[in-house]
């Protein structure tokens, strides 16, 4: 079972949209997946009460549970499991970051987000676990992205070459209890995702 960890200390960075749409491209692929959802918001698990599908499983946990809960998913047969986490709340993080195999750290291309990644960084290099930047909500124009890799890269810190763009099928698909595969399955975030997907299943192998 490999174990991925979505951390922001930012609100609205995108980490609940990655955790959900990640989780159903495993199933695409014809993986057991789950989310665990420690963030006290609960947006994946409201997500998944609107949810007709079966899987994947959601499951809403305390922090401090969050062990008990990953071994209880191994056991039964979860391939792959999406831990999605609170923003603020800085030992709920190192706890997931500690857990995870890798550990992703959504961000827009924007200064206050770049700004931000700073403290999210700092609990990944504490919990000495493997981490990746992935930039979210990136404009289909314009040399925001140029600028926001320069800015990562300046953090010493890796970051993916998928970056999830600013679409309004995300939005619409969560509204439905939807991921994109299922909402737009033709679509250019459905290709975003299953990019970003198989790039994570080498990261993990």
């Amino acid at each position: 079972m490999k174990t991925i960890a979505i951390l922001s200390q930012k609100g609205g960075a995108g980490k609940t949209t990655l955790a959900i749409n990640l989780a159903v491209a495993a199933e695409h692929f014809k993986k057991k997946s789950a989310i665990i959802d420690i963030d006290g918001q609960a947006s994946a698990t409201s997500w998944g009460d609107i949810r007709t599908a079966e899987s994947p499983v959601i499951v809403s946990a305390q922090p401090s549970r969050l062990e008990n809960v990953l071994t209880a998913a191994q056991e039964n047969g979860a391939d792959f499991v999406f831990i999605d986490t609170a923003p603020h709340s800085e030992s709920a993080a190192l706890a997931a970051a500690r857990l995870a195999d890798l550990v992703l750290i959504p961000c827009r291309p924007a200064i206050l987000d770049l700004r931000a990644i700073s403290n999210t960084i700092d609990i990944v290099k504490l919990a000495k676990c493997r981490a990746a930047v992935v930039l979210t909500c990136v404009p289909p124009r314009g040399s925001l992205t140029i600028q926001a890799e320069k800015a990562v890269a300046s953090y010493d810190i890796e970051i993916s070459p998928i970056h999830i763009g600013q679409r309004a099928s995300f939005i619409h698909s969560l509204t439905s209890g939807q991921a994109v595969l299922e909402y737009e399955p033709n679509g250019k975030a459905m290709e975003e995702i299953i990019k970003l997907y198989k790039w994570i299943v080498k990261q993990v192998k």
